[in-house]
């Protein structure tokens, strides 16, 4: 394994760790409910999870969205432009537990579905789901549609360890709970053959971090007095990209070392990851 690709790795299966290091909540099967789980993790990390310290901030936009009409919670627009600016889709790359999963999946030795215009297009799925499910529902019917109907990382994290653990809520989850299940069993299939399927076609937290693309101020860069426009970064991203650090690009360093004139790097030396 590359340099940079194992330090990256690291940082994720760190950052997955920190985000549901509250052991005894698996053990109990009884989400964490102390001071700190107000606080919004930069990733998509379900608040129901047992394990989980930390709120998800995509599920935070939603329910601040249903209660909008009452009262709305300005801190989660603060804290996603505070991740969006400084670390944009950064955190896609290196802080996301389900990106990781994803990224698992995806190494298991089966022909895989090449990227293509129709991922291009498809690409543009999640700002769709973005504006319908994560805004829409919650401001039209109060519902949080996203986490309620699609969100594959509740389900994993949330959904089956409590069902597990509770019988109630396994005689609750009914219909509801079976959708998500197929859901989620579809998005990690799809995520064997196909390059982080989620992230690419699906997250509505990954939509709202690419708005930052052009400001955030962890993300790679092209030194364009080195550039020889041989294509080589876009060709060989499995995401897609049609320029390094473009929406779709998740500043995972891969081009990095692929560039064969070295005119790829990071622009702010913060990321743990260092290229010359």
């Amino acid at each position: 394994m590359k340099t940079g690709r194992a330090k990256r790795r690291f940082i994720q299966v760190i950052c997955a760790v920190l985000y549901n290091c509250n052991i005894t909540g698996f053990a109990k099967g009884k989400i964490y409910q102390g001071k700190v789980k107000g606080a919004c993790m930069p990733g998509l990390n379900c608040y129901s999870c047992p394990g989980a310290v930390g709120a998800c901030p995509l599920g935070s936009l939603q329910q601040a969205l249903v209660s909008s009409k009452y009262k709305f919670n300005y801190y989660v627009l603060g804290i996603l432009l505070l991740f969006g600016v400084i670390l944009g889709r950064v955190v896609c790359g290196f802080l996301c537990p389900f990106g990781l999963i994803q990224e698992l999946l995806y190494k298991l030795p089966t022909k895989k579905i090449r990227k293509g215009t129709w991922s291009q297009v498809m690409s543009y799925l999640k700002y769709v789901i973005l504006a319908v499910l994560v805004i829409g529902i919650p401001l039209a019917i109060n519902v949080p549609g996203f986490c309620k109907y699609v969100c594959p990382a509740g389900t994993l994290e949330g959904g089956i360890p409590l069902v597990l653990m509770q019988e109630k809520l396994y005689e609750l989850a009914g219909a509801l709970f079976t959708w998500k299940m197929i859901v989620l069993i579809v998005i990690l299939l799809a995520s064997v053959f196909i390059f982080r399927f989620f992230c690419r076609f699906i997250c509505p937290l990954g939509a709202i971090y690419s708005l930052f693309h052009k400001v955030s101020l962890c993300r790679v860069k092209v030194d364009e007095k080195k550039c020889i426009g041989c294509n080589i970064c876009v060709r060989e991203c499995l995401m897609d990209v049609k320029c390094v650090g473009d929406h779709e690009c998740i500043h995972c360093g891969e081009c990095i070392e692929k560039c064969p004139t070295g005119a790829i790097n990071y622009k702010n030396r913060m990321m743990f990851t260092e290229h010359k």
